[in-house]
């Protein structure tokens, strides 16, 4: 199954929020923990990523929920599932791991899905994401405002994390990688650096890479300081299926920005916003009738080629994103002349 041939016939959704799902099952510390990790020696509550071991079947319960409400492209539950991040939980000799049994969740997803739906396999095939998230260590700022020259991490420690998440995604059986949330372009560049390393070491073809960055605000920027222009420049090189933006706006909000990028775009566009703006409580109240209609507007506009949802979005969301996209004709890629 060649993504870019369902790509060229039709709108694909992504699916929505795997944290928002997560808290509805209003888990335990015990719960996370599981049988293997009953006596680790520090919290874990929180580490959502551990659940694909611990809770196996909460995820792909989740993923199941996403792939009935009319997902295309379901992502592993590995936002964190590097050995930096995994570093707050003194987890790091799991990252490894933790990626494999993700992508192993979210196949078995699939699996359900195509055994009560068996026309979906040739019809509307299914594909999995691995999710490559941001660090919590970033190359381009500095974590002491009294020392702006000073780095938490270097770029080969980024390199070597994201190669060993990498590694594991593809062991699991991912169909793309997705680098997303991105707020600092210099560890995106290390993330493509590290599948483009893996790929030539184990001397495979590459699998496609979506990139997906965030807009922080409503100067256009993001959280380095990077105009979309210029984000879109710096991660042209790794030749992605698709360049987008998720997170941190809602639909209204992000919708100037992904008009932009469509412009100047030579790949496929894609969009997952999260559900409006966080209230006063930090919980997200856009409808998902909403949300729909948000990008619908942005498929008429013929400005999309992959759209879901992020933050906050469920199930519900998804599903009103996928009625209302379903019949409108994706965004053609441009022409662009070789430039010599």
């Amino acid at each position: 199954m060649d993504i870019r041939k369902e790509l060229e016939k039709r709108i694909l959704v992504i699916d929505g929020a795997m944290g928002t799902m997560i808290q509805r099952h209003k888990l335990t510390e015990a719960d996370y923990r599981g049988e293997r990790f009953k006596d680790w020696h520090c919290d874990v509550k929180g580490n959502n990523d551990l659940l694909s071991i611990t809770q196996p079947q909460i995820i792909t319960g989740i993923h199941k929920q996403y792939l009935d409400a009319g997902a295309d492209i379901i992502e592993t539950n590995t936002f964190s599932s590097t050995s930096i991040a995994q570093a707050d939980y003194d987890m790091q000799a799991l990252a490894y791991e933790l990626n494999v049994a993700s992508a192993q969740c979210a196949r078995k997803a699939i699996e359900e899905y195509y055994n009560q739906n068996p026309n979906s396999k040739s019809q509307t095939p299914k594909f999995i994401a691995g999710a490559i998230g941001p660090l919590n260590k970033t190359l381009s700022l500095s974590p002491d405002v009294n020392n702006p020259g000073y780095r938490a991490v270097t770029f080969d420690e980024v390199v070597a994390a994201y190669y060993e998440q990498i590694k594991g995604l593809v062991d699991g059986g991912v169909d793309v990688l997705l680098i997303e949330t991105i707020f600092d372009t210099l560890n995106a560049k290390g993330a493509i650096f590290a599948i483009k390393k893996y790929f030539q070491d184990v001397n495979k073809p590459e699998l496609p890479i979506m990139i997906s960055g965030t807009i922080t605000d409503a100067s256009g920027r993001t959280l380095s300081g990077q105009t979309l222009e210029a984000f879109y420049i710096s991660v042209m090189h790794a030749k992605p299926l698709s360049v987008g933006l998720n997170c941190a706006l809602g639909a209204h909000e992000m919708r100037p920005h992904i008009e932009e990028l469509s412009q100047i775009a030579s790949c496929y566009v894609s969009a997952y916003p999260n559900a409006g703006l966080p209230n006063a409580m930090g919980e997200y109240d856009e409808n998902p009738s909403d949300t729909g209609h948000y990008l619908e507007e942005w498929a008429q506009e013929g400005w999309v080629n992959i759209v879901g949802g992020c933050c906050g979005t469920t199930p519900d969301h998804i599903k009103h994103i996928a009625e209302h996209v379903k019949k409108i004709k994706p965004r053609e890629l441009p022409v662009v002349e070789a430039s010599f």
